[in-house]
């Protein structure tokens, strides 16, 4: 079947059913029986985002925010910068996480 859903309809030409493809309905199933799969979204897409990471620029500026703030020299600014950085990294990881677990679902086993 080419078409993610077909009508099923009786004489009359009233629509009484449907019929899905299998991967509209495993995504309609999923996302409705789990809560952290990830659906919309190309497994392509999945793989990318199960592999991301800080911008080399942020990953730089939060170590080196780490190592100062290890031996106490940042300022106000800078600590709240790096609270935020930190936050933005729990964040990814969840992302990331929810990614590797919905591609696990679907049974793909290796992220390319």
């Amino acid at each position: 079947m080419s078409e993610p859903l077909q009508y099923v309809t009786n004489q009359d030409g009233e629509r009484i059913g449907v019929l899905l493809d299998l991967q509209t309905y495993q995504q309609l199933t999923y996302s409705s029986a789990d809560n952290e799969i990830l659906t919309g979204i190309s497994l392509e897409e999945l793989q990318a985002l199960s592999e991301s990471m800080l911008s080399p620029k942020a990953q730089v500026e939060l170590n080196d925010l780490l190592a100062r703030n290890a031996d106490n020299m940042l300022s106000v600014e800078e600590k709240t910068n790096l609270d935020r950085l930190l936050a933005q990294v729990d964040q990814l990881n969840v992302l990331k996480t929810r990614a590797r677990y919905t591609l696990k679902i679907k049974g793909i086993t290796k992220v390319a």
